[in-house]
């Protein structure tokens, strides 16, 4: 087999991947979305045979002559083929080193598991769902030592979804945004507390379903190729640059909630709809990392969403939506709403300042079950002791507990981290782009679409083409530095306790 062939054969197979891949995406967002609720079964069965067909076109003895061929052979190939194939090859490893049994079963296990979750959360029944998350854990780390068997099981895991972050390299950001959060957080706290009450006024969900289409048109997000779909934990998912799907979810007692998940799953949206042409159909579409995803959905929710210019725009459409609701404030009165510290139960609905605190509760529960430390069954109540030694609160209950985030029941062990990663991320890349455009001005007037173009050409455009560290030093000049995400934040809230009267 020669270079051009075996590039030949595994491009043909890897379209057969894809499609398989692009059918489980759809039977899980069916499941999450629209299917009833009984229907797990069906579809375990259905994502059992299709993982079973992708397990088999992965490891098949062609594909594994072809990318054996290509990976000598590199230097017959374009830039693009080459990357192509070291990222295929990176990402195979690990699903070639799991038993094809295992890996059948382990999809079955997700799609049953996130079926349960959704019974137990409002139920308040983590018991139902402990089982399944023992499963989840401990396939977790078994896989990771399939992988991996010469490393720290739960350093492969943070690294499968932030190329290169370990557990010392963890520990270090969390302890440098810990110095800086806590005090900054104790000055908050003794400002005088702004009065939020009016935002969580009845507002009907019809009336918060025009605001989701007008907050994805505000950010530039193209609805051509993007639609909205309601779920219990909002998500972002890539079928193709042309095919992206958001969810979100309504509380009728706070528009808030599902306003800010808006923006979060526009800003993941945008990052998907504006990967290179030429990338597609390819491992290389979409976005490189968790990290570098999360500052993008972080740096809309936030750092534009939350900014006195944003609510200011869309003060007048706030208030055409929930006339009754919004009669007695202004947008002077929602940014500070919006941007409110106190510490609170709901990691989705955390202000900016306490935000990590809940990331590093599960960043440390995480790692400490990956290493036989913690038990599953354990978890609520050592989830309910980080909560009061963090944040200083009790844990009323599972349900804004340890039920209340998806990621567990998807699989998704050593992501959390990434979230405190992408906000710090994002403070750097919008620093750099204040840098060369006027950022201020330009949502001041609802031209948010000419960020969009310069994000695209930084960042989006390159899809998986390059690594993390390297894309984050070609759009902000520099290596990453994580004092631009605390000086944001002290910058930021040393504003609102002016604002409030504070010292």
């Amino acid at each position: 087999m020669n270079t051009k062939e075996a590039y030949e054969t595994f491009r043909a197979i890897y379209e057969k991947i894809y499609a398989c891949q692009h059918a489980l995406e759809l039977l899980y967002t069916d499941g999450v979305t629209a299917a009833p609720a009984g229907s797990a079964d069906g579809r375990g069965k259905t994502s059992g045979i299709l993982s079973q067909l992708e397990y088999e076109l992965h490891t098949s003895a062609d594909m594994k002559e072809a990318v054996a061929c290509l990976i000598q052979n590199q230097d017959e190939l374009t830039d693009l083929q080459r990357r192509e194939i070291i990222e295929y090859n990176r990402r195979n490893e690990f699903i070639a080193s799991i038993p094809a049994d295992e890996y059948v079963e382990y999809r079955m296990l997700i799609n049953k598991a996130e079926a349960v979750w959704r019974r137990a959360k409002p139920a308040d029944d983590f018991a139902a769902f402990a089982p399944y998350l023992e499963k989840i854990f401990a396939a977790a780390r078994r896989f990771a030592l399939y992988y991996r068997p010469n490393d720290d099981p739960y350093d492969t895991l943070l690294d499968m979804y932030e190329r290169g972050l370990t557990q010392a390299q963890a520990d270090v950001f969390f302890g440098s945004l810990r110095e800086k959060i806590v005090p900054l957080l104790r000055r908050v706290m003794a400002s005088p507390e702004f009065d939020d009450s009016f935002m969580y006024r009845n507002c009907p969900i019809e009336a918060q379903r025009r605001l989701s289409d007008y907050l994805l048109d505000t950010i530039g997000v193209d609805r051509e190729y993007c639609s909205i779909a309601e779920t219990e934990h909002p998500f972002t998912t890539r079928f193709n640059k042309r095919d992206v799907r958001v969810t979100t979810h309504y509380y009728e007692n706070n528009f808030a909630s599902s306003m800010y998940s808006v923006i979060h799953e526009g800003g993941h949206a945008l990052y998907e709809l504006g990967s290179g042409d030429e990338y597609e159909y390819t491992c290389l579409a979409g976005g490189i990392s968790m990290g570098i995803h999360e500052s993008q959905s972080r740096l809309f929710e936030n750092m534009i969403g939350r900014s006195r210019e944003y609510i200011e725009l869309i003060f007048p459409k706030l208030r055409e939506l929930f006339p009754e609701q919004l009669a007695d404030v202004g947008p002077r009165e929602v940014w500070l709403a919006v941007n409110k510290s106190r510490p609170s139960l709901i990691r989705t609905e955390a202000d900016e300042l306490t935000y990590p605190l809940h990331i590093m509760v599960r960043y440390e529960l995480e790692r400490e079950i990956i290493a036989g430390r913690l038990s599953v069954y354990d978890l609520p109540a050592a989830w309910a002791e980080k909560y009061r030694e963090y944040l200083g609160i009790d844990v009323p209950d599972n349900t804004r507990g340890v039920l209340q985030d998806s990621h567990w029941s998807g699989g998704m062990i050593g992501y959390f981290p990434s979230y405190a990663l992408g906000s710090a991320y994002a403070a750097q890349i919008m620093a750099a782009m204040r840098r060369e455009l006027d950022v201020s001005g330009l949502i001041r007037a609802g031209r948010i679409k000419e960020m969009v173009a310069w994000l695209t050409r930084k960042i989006y455009r390159h899809g998986c083409m390059y690594d993390p560290a390297v894309l984050l030093e070609s759009c902000c000049g520099e290596p990453f530095n994580p004092d631009y995400y605390t000086d944001y934040l002290e910058e930021k809230y040393n504003l609102i306790i002016a604002e409030l009267g504070g010292r």
